[in-house]
């Protein structure tokens, strides 16, 4: 008797739930912001599959509450540091710098502001850290817990360096490090080829261009050097003596959940640790809620647009505002606006205002033309898995790179900030929505990056539970980091033949010279 199709694919989703750990117990170490909001993700599917999850947390967490049915959490005493109220001023304070254009000095501005704050952020990240360790109550029942993995994002260093002191397999939800772009940590990565992030450049470069990229990789060595290197550096060498290098404790991981993959990355060298799982946050859109679905149906054949800056940026300066506002309002699509300020006076009636919009929900709604967005990553990996082109407002931090990508992909038109007015943005807008070459490009790249045999998200959780299975991955792990740069580009080998080679042909010399000058040339003196 044939069994029916419904009962095998049952059947083999429960081998699939057996098959994982049951009951593994996870710690978390997260970064608060945009970052939770992708590490939530991981938590919920992980609590889905039955696993313990406990979060550690600053009491002025802006993200990561207190109380969940996902999690339970340890919360440390904090004040200042990484919060609503710190990243509102430093976000105001990078958009007036920004505004005054692309010039050198004002990058370099923009850079320096951008060196003092994050300095002040793992200046605070190592008060957390001293506050853990200082606290014995809490570092034994940390040790009694006995985790099976600590899932950390390394953008800060607390869960490298818990991972360390109780020797606790370490997986990473990265695509950036204390030190910048994950790669760049444990991946071979010619600056020949491999941009960068920051530079705004492709694997394509001319004599200029790969200058320019050898110069930014420079700069961020020194970033990393005035950043955190003073902080984690001093902590590791009060806990954990002189002779560690702090960095190594990152680069020891086990597995890199790396958030992004090769519709959006460029080619490059990679390693066995390094699992892809870039749009692992995308899903199937669900129905729009009743009054959101009115609105967009009455937009006709013409379909909607809709504009969400993320989650740290709810609103831009009133001007600028009003410029955008007034764009919007000369179209003849339906506008749906993730906005929290005063209301633009330009504002038309084709356009909604929203405090919060199922952005994933908007983005797989047939209707939707366009997404005008600040280019952050989560937002980046929903427009390519829904296929929706983008207009770029690129503002703060990886956003100029990722839409520079995207742009350089076909699939995005860039708006400058410094240069925005009704005008400018109006033109922009329209090139996107009817030029049909950025949906086409789009839709390829949402093609090809939903063709693959397993969801980001089942790979993601498949590499955490082998973890979990086999105590550690070390066999996945590249000892290269261990090398100095004298081993690790074989230098000493290199210099070794050399000097054997000149050796040998000293000799080779000596020996004809001798050969000559005391065997034929006396024979032909006596045959003379």
């Amino acid at each position: 008797m044939k069994m029916p199709q419904s009962v095998l694919v049952t059947l083999w989703a429960l081998l699939f739930a057996l098959s994982g750990v049951q009951g593994g117990k996870v710690l978390v170490f997260p970064l608060d912001g945009s970052h939770w909001v992708n590490m939530k993700v991981i938590i919920e599917k992980l609590h889905s599959r039955g696993h313990d999850l406990t979060v550690i947390r600053a009491s002025n967490s802006w993200y990561i509450k207190e109380e969940s049915p996902y999690y339970t959490s340890i919360t440390i005493p904090n004040e200042g540091g990484f919060d609503e109220k710190f990243f509102s001023s430093f976000v105001g304070r990078m958009l007036e710098i920004r505004r005054e254009g692309s010039s050198f000095w004002t990058q370099f501005l923009l850079e320096l502001e951008i060196i003092y704050k994050f300095s002040d952020l793992h200046e605070d990240m190592i008060k957390i850290m001293t506050k853990i360790f200082e606290d014995e109550g809490m570092m034994k029942s940390i040790q009694d817990a006995k985790y099976d993995v600590i899932l950390a994002d390394p953008a800060v260093g607390g869960g490298a360096i818990l991972a360390y002191r109780f020797n606790i397999p370490l997986i990473f939800n990265v695509r950036w490090t204390v030190h910048g772009e994950g790669h760049f940590a444990i991946a071979p990565s010619p600056l020949s080829y491999v941009p960068v992030p920051g530079a705004e450049l492709t694997d394509k470069m001319t004599f200029s261009q790969r200058v320019q990229n050898v110069l930014c990789y420079i700069f961020t060595l020194f970033q990393a050097a005035v950043i955190t290197g003073p902080h984690y550096k001093a902590f590791c060498q009060k806990y954990f003596g002189p002779d560690l290098d702090y960095f190594s404790l990152f680069q020891d991981a086990d597995i890199w959940l790396m958030r992004n993959d090769f519709t959006f990355e460029f080619p490059r060298p990679t390693m066995p640790n390094v699992v892809y799982m870039g749009g692992f946050q995308c899903k199937p859109s669900k129905p729009l809620p009743d009054n959101l679905e009115k609105f967009v149906l009455s937009s006709g054949e013409h379909g909607v647009i809709i504009m969400s800056l993320g989650t740290i940026i709810s609103q831009l300066p009133q001007d600028i505002t009003e410029e955008i506002a007034a764009a919007f309002a000369q179209l003849p699509q339906k506008v749906i606006w993730r906005y929290t300020g005063p209301r633009p006076a330009t504002l038309g009636n084709n356009t909604l205002l929203v405090d919060w919009m199922p952005q994933n929900d908007f983005l797989g709604h047939p209707k939707t033309r366009v997404f005008v967005a600040h280019g952050g990553t989560n937002g980046v990996q929903e427009a390519i898995y829904h296929g929706v082109p983008l207009l770029g407002l690129p503002l703060l931090f990886d956003q100029p790179d990722n839409l520079s990508r995207m742009w350089k992909k076909g699939a995005a038109k860039l708006v400058d900030i410094a240069t925005l007015d009704r005008t400018v943005f109006l033109q922009a807008l329209k090139e996107v929505l009817y030029n049909p070459s950025y949906r086409e490009n789009i839709q390829r790249l949402s093609r090809l990056h939903r063709d693959q045999p397993m969801k980001p998200l089942d790979r993601a959780v498949f590499w955490i539970e082998y973890v979990m299975r086999h105590g550690g991955a070390p066999h996945l792990r590249t000892q290269s980091f261990r090398m100095s740069w004298v081993v690790y580009h074989s230098v000493d080998v290199i210099l070794t033949l050399l000097g054997a080679m000149i050796i040998i042909l000293f000799i080779t010399v000596y020996v004809s010279r001798y050969f000559w000058h005391h065997v034929l040339f006396r024979k032909k003196i006596k045959h003379e």
